[in-house]
């Protein structure tokens, strides 16, 4: 019996009281409040279910279990753990006494099925014309930041997006915890370290990006900028590493990009802040703004903005060029509403056309100029 079937079989015996949660695909995230109190997230709406642990020390058994699986450690001097479970699914948990009231388990569930762009037209998160603009912008090159809020979608768009970039590309994909899962043969994933109780065996996102800088990617993909490896990633967009795509917490492309400037000045190289602002305004061509909708739970592209560098006042100029426009409900209460073009052409219109991808223009041709 390998290491993994033993694994499986004894997560299964730990995690049965939410074993049918997990096996419900419906159920996107499941929220453990302390052993007696658990939530889901299906539909994109959140749901008091009935099930429950024997006891906190069940739960706490159930994490621990999660923990030795991935080779890192929880305990009260390291009270959180970020993991993964086999088939993929991100697991978070933070126990006593940073945790008040009991052990706190959250995982987001990994979907089965890798969602396309083709998908999220079909569940109304963006439009066909909104799709192709897209990919055509990775084709391009383009750098492009996800921005959104916590289980906006942000990963499952930017998974969708990186379908477009082509399969003779060799992809460097950079996670905190692995979970991307790209369709092209030629890529290769790396996932940060944590470490033990005395810091040994720490490799993180930073320290890894470095490194990918030196194994000759064409694209890197990094899952998640939280910290100091922001400055290193906008540093490689603007010296010969364009077409990155990364995701970032924020509430509008504006605020993305404020956040971004944040995070480099979180590293260890002492840079002024404008020449950090500088930098992110040369490095970022595109900011897509994803929302989940309490409404009706579904999750949309709000915004599809370019970044237009800075303005005499050494303020970042932005501009719209798809816009989410509500326009009621329907009779079942979900969201009427359409991801359009504000009529506004990007920069850099011509681009298709100069490196022949005139091909790949049906819907979006308003955005282009030859």
């Amino acid at each position: 019996m390998s290491r993994q079937a033993i694994f499986e079989a004894s997560l299964a015996f730990f995690l049965e009281p939410i074993g049918p949660l997990l096996a419900d695909d419906s159920v996107t995230e499941i929220m453990v409040n302390g052993h007696d109190d658990v939530y889901i997230e299906r539909h994109g709406k959140l749901e008091r279910t009935d099930r429950r642990f024997a006891s906190e020390d069940a739960l706490r058994t159930a994490v621990h279990n999660i923990a030795q699986w991935v080779g890192r450690e929880i305990h009260e001097e390291k009270p959180v753990l970020d993991a993964r479970l086999p088939d993929g699914s991100r697991v978070h948990a933070i126990i006593p006494p940073s945790a008040r009231g009991g052990t706190c388990l959250t995982i987001r569930k990994f979907a089965r099925q890798t969602l396309t762009l083709e998908d999220m037209v079909g569940f109304g998160t963006l439009s066909p014309v909104a799709q192709e603009f897209l990919e055509i912008c990775v084709r391009l090159h383009k750098n492009i930041l996800i921005s959104g809020g916590t289980g906006s979608g942000k990963t499952c768009l930017l998974g969708a997006m990186t379908r477009a970039i082509p399969e003779v590309e060799r992809i460097v994909v950079i996670e905190d915890t692995s979970e991307l899962r790209l369709i092209q043969e030629h890529c290769l994933y790396l996932e940060a370290q944590h470490g033990d109780a005395t810091g040994r065996g720490i490799l993180t996102v930073r320290q890894l990006f470095v490194n990918s800088l030196r194994m000759r990617p064409d694209r890197i993909i990094v899952g998640e900028v939280r910290s100091g490896e922001a400055l290193d990633l906008v540093q490689s967009m603007i010296s010969g590493h364009a077409g990155s795509l990364s995701t970032i917490h924020a509430n509008t492309p504006h605020d993305a990009l404020v956040r971004l400037e944040t995070l480099s000045l979180m590293s260890d190289v002492e840079i002024p802040i404008h020449v950090a602002r500088a930098q992110v305004a040369s490095a970022i061509h595109l900011i897509v703004q994803i929302a989940r909708f309490s409404e009706d739970g579904s999750r949309k592209i709000t915004r599809i903005t370019e970044a237009c560098g800075l303005d005499s006042n050494g303020h970042y100029i932005t501009k719209d060029l798809f816009a989410l426009r509500l326009a009621g409900k329907q009779a079942d209460g979900r969201l009427i509403a359409e991801l359009a073009p504000t009529g506004t052409l990007p920069t850099f219109a011509h681009e298709p056309y100069e490196q022949a991808l005139e091909d790949r223009v049906q819907y979006s041709g308003a955005l282009w100029s030859k």
